[in-house]
């Protein structure tokens, strides 16, 4: 049985974003798997989470269109934390309740409040793109899982990338553009380490957050002559930076980003002027996979879609896709494992710790999940803007491992001992 809540969201996101969210209220009797997806609408991450949460959605409504997975209906539980801890531990405390075994809050500083609870509660904390690197490491963190590669991998692609294209990195300078938040500083440790071992100069530089106003932080990364430059922050914050990074007559095909940069940015600061930019890929851009032709096709032609139909296959669409798919692979994995249930977080962890060698049809690359490793193996992409889409620039591939498993098991280490 379902019913129709109105959510009322404010901000910028807002007018690319449905008003209507569906939610439905499952019953003892009803056989449904509890999704919970309360995620940042309205205050930091607001352009990212509209479309992440978009395609979340279309892709739980394909997998329910066919029936669900052995008879089950997925519930996406949506509702908007804003970034603010209380409402996020209040929607976490919710969720619990009503049986969720996954949770989704797509903000580093709430999935770094939520590790505690999760741990004690063993409800499964995703946290792809976001939270702390070192939840790699499912030995320490067994309910907490990245799927995909973290913050420490995405900055090793980078910077082996930048070594592929120059030959050598030694006495070149990187300079490394942040929001002074936990998410902007996450990379700052591997960027340290491979400093050390590549021999390149690393020089930082954060900006308040949001990042609405970096005028004075460019003219300082401009004079530092850079050979690389890789600006790391989220909505706002990268549309200014890469406006400032123009302004400051850096080139454009050598500044980079995280997977933190889309079609819409590119919209928003010039599609032309843009031309050449870099960013980790982790999954394929557009609308040609195979999965996203069927969306198009039985979710959003058939009038079921759960935001604009131009918003169907960007980058940030394209992420919650791959998230949801990897969620959903991670039942049928729960379902292979134990038929019977009971359906629950332990159930639910052990599929997500089971997912083998799963592409979705070639969408996203090959993707191992085991409990000792969560980031899924750790392989991306490197894609550079055309002026009109992100083509790849690489092969799937992974790179520097050795050290961010180094760093990896350093700080989960210190988790496990001091539980920080």
């Amino acid at each position: 049985m379902s019913v129709t809540r109105r959510t009322v969201l404010q901000g910028a996101a807002l007018a690319a974003l449905v008003s209507q969210v569906p939610v439905t209220r499952a019953f003892a009797q009803d056989k449904v798997i509890r999704f919970a997806m309360p995620q940042d609408f309205t205050r930091i991450y607001t352009f990212v989470t509209s479309e992440y949460s978009q395609g979340q959605r279309d892709y739980i409504s394909l997998v329910n269109g066919r029936g669900g997975i052995n008879g089950y209906t997925i519930l996406a539980d949506v509702s908007d934390h804003g970034n603010d801890m209380p409402r996020a531990i209040e929607a976490y405390e919710r969720a619990k309740a009503e049986g969720a075994v996954l949770i989704d809050p797509l903000s580093t500083p709430v999935a770094r409040a939520l590790v505690p609870r999760v741990l004690e509660d063993k409800i499964n904390l995703i946290t792809a793109f976001s939270g702390r690197s070192d939840a790699a490491d499912g030995s320490v963190f067994p309910y907490v899982l990245p799927l995909t590669p973290n913050y420490w991998t995405q900055a090793g692609l980078l910077i082996d990338f930048f070594r592929q294209q120059d030959g050598d990195l030694k006495g070149k300078t990187i300079c490394f553009v942040h929001i002074d938040t936990p998410f902007g500083k996450e990379p700052l440790p591997i960027l340290e380490k491979l400093a050390e071992k590549e021999g390149f100069k690393l020089q930082a530089f954060p900006y308040t957050p949001p990042g609405n106003d970096q005028s004075a932080i460019w003219p300082q990364v401009r004079r530092a002559r850079p050979d690389w430059v890789m600006f790391w922050g989220a909505a706002v914050g990268q549309t200014v930076a890469l406006t400032e990074a123009i302004r400051n007559g850096l080139p454009m095909d050598r500044v980079s980003s995280s997977v933190w940069i889309s079609e819409s940015d590119m919209e928003v600061v010039g599609k032309a002027d843009t031309k050449g930019v870099l960013k980790v890929e982790p999954c394929a851009s557009g609308r040609d996979p195979q999965i996203i032709q069927d969306i198009l096709k039985e979710v959003v032609d058939a009038g079921k879609g759960a935001g604009p139909k131009e918003k169907v296959g960007t980058s940030y669409y394209n992420y919650g896709v791959m998230l949801a798919a990897l969620m959903v692979e991670g039942v049928r994995m729960a379902f292979e494992k134990n038929p019977n249930g009971p359906i629950n977080g332990e159930w639910m962890n052990a599929g997500l710790r089971s997912i083998t060698n799963f592409d979705a049809g070639g969408f996203i690359p090959p993707t191992t999940v085991t409990p000792e490793d969560h980031q899924g193996g750790g392989k991306a992409r490197i894609a550079r803007w055309d002026g009109e889409k992100f083509v790849p620039a690489t092969d799937w591939y992974s790179a520097n491992q050795d050290v961010v498993w180094e760093e990896v098991r350093k700080y989960s280490a210190q988790f496990k001992a001091t539980g920080k």
